[in-house]
Formats: structure tokens, sequence, C-alpha cells
């Protein structure tokens, strides 16, 4: 472009996918490719999604290229909305999500909270994981924690219905309610069988569940069940917990019986 020469910057001028403002002169065309501002488009992964679901929609994002050739266990992605150009490979928005992992532990790590029942990022990962998938409710975070917490420093079982379906599925919708014979299966995930943590994370935990896990909240809870509300009723006790079941159970009967009327 003779523009481009007559105002010296061919060096400066950067490849990419640039949206050009309707009647731009050659020289505001010029300014805009020098700047490098090109298009950016975005990925975003959700909290709680497995490594399988989230290399999925990474395949099906017809704007990157490449192959996923990276190996990836379970956990190792952060979840976050991540911002890529055109041409950019699926490798390389995996990579960043993988980086970004690492660097939130790193900076988290040093400045958790003491006397916590695990020693290792690995081992964070893994109950992050768990409380991930146990409440959507981004306030209870730290107290969902808090009860894991509790429970491995006491030496119980950490009685997760999340893991016990990560098991059977590795992650994908189990589609219907837990039966009693599953809550006895013979898995590495089923935390009503084994004790302490499960192998690997069940999930791909969000920064916010994270930092639950490594500063949960300061409370003796040991139980919580779902109050209908979408969020949970906890206790610090068996006798009080029962009391919370019974009135969840009540809920599901009375909304069993709206959905036959309707």
């Amino acid at each position: 472009m003779a523009a481009v020469r007559l105002r010296g910057v061919q060096s400066d001028v950067k490849a990419g996918e640039y949206e050009i403002p309707a009647h731009a002169s050659v020289m505001e065309i010029i300014d805009l490719l020098v700047e490098g501002k090109s298009i950016l488009y975005y990925f975003t992964a959700a909290e709680g999604l497995t490594t399988a679901q989230i290399i999925r929609a990474i395949n099906a994002n017809e704007i990157l290229t490449g192959d996923v050739t990276l190996e990836i266990t379970e956990g190792e992605l952060l979840p976050e909305t991540y911002a890529f150009h055109r041409g950019d490979t699926r490798d390389q928005v995996l990579q960043r999500m993988m980086s970004a992992q690492d660097n939130l532990i790193a900076a988290l790590w040093d400045g958790r909270a003491t006397e916590l029942p695990f020693s290792t990022p690995a081992e964070a990962l893994v109950l992050a994981s768990i409380v991930e998938k146990e409440t959507a409710v981004p306030a209870e975070r730290d107290r969902i924690a808090a009860v894991f917490v509790n429970r491995l420093k006491r030496g119980m079982r950490l009685e997760s219905d999340p893991t016990i379906i990560y098991g059977l599925t590795q992650g994908e919708p189990l589609g219907r309610g837990l039966r009693q014979s599953e809550l006895r299966s013979d898995t590495p995930y089923n935390t009503y069988v084994i004790s302490g943590l499960p192998p690997t994370p069940i999930a791909n935990p969000g920064s916010a569940s994270i930092e639950a896990v490594l500063n949960p909240a300061e409370t003796e809870d040991l139980f919580f069940v779902a109050d209908g509300t979408g969020g949970h009723a906890f206790a610090t006790n068996l006798r009080d917990h029962e009391r919370n079941v019974s009135a969840w159970r009540r809920i599901e009967r009375e909304r069993a019986a709206q959905a036959q009327d309707g």
C-alpha cells in the first residue's frame, strides 16, 4: 500500500482481523492496522464443567483453529471468559486456561487458612471441585467449604452426591436421582464409602470455590441439605440436620403433588 510506504510504517502494521468503520479514510485505516486493535472473540467456560465438557465446547468453536493435542487432567482448567483472535488455536486457549489456574493457586496458596485438612494445591482443587458442584449460590460457597473441612478434620466421610455421579458418569448429567444401590457403589469417587478426598477433582472449579476452600467460613457446621429456595439449610448436629431433611422431604412431596395436579 503506497500510503503505508509513504508514512514509513510498513514494519508496524500488525496482522489480524479488523473492523473497518464505514467511510474511513486510508490514513485512518493505516492507524487502525498500526494500533493492532484487531477483532476479539470470546470463549466462556462455566464453573463446574468437566475437562471433557470444556474440550467439547472448544472443539465446537468455529473461530478457533487446530486440534486439541494437550493432555489435560480433570480440574486443571480455570473456568472464565477468555479473549482470542481469529487464527488462535484451541491449544492456545486451553493453555491460557491452565496457566490461569496455576497463577490463581500460586496467588492464593500462601494466604490460606491455618490447620486445613489438606496440604497440597492438588488436594485443594479436589475439594474446590466438590464445593463447586454442591451449590450454585455464591454466598454459600465458603460455608459449604467449611462443612467439608470440618468433616475431614473429624474423620467423617464427605458424603457428597456429586462425587457419586462423577464415579458413575465421569461428570455427565445422570438425568435422574441417585439410587440407594448407587450410594453404596464401590468406586474411588463414592464419598459415602471412601474416607477423605476422591483421587481427582470431579470438575473444574471456579476461582470463588478455590478461594472458599482455602479460606472457609468459621463455623461448626457439619451438615447441609437443600432448603427449597435454591440454597441449603445447615446444621452443627445430626438432630438438627434430620429436622432439616424432613422439611426438605415435605417440600419435595408438596411439589410432586402440585405437579400431578397441574
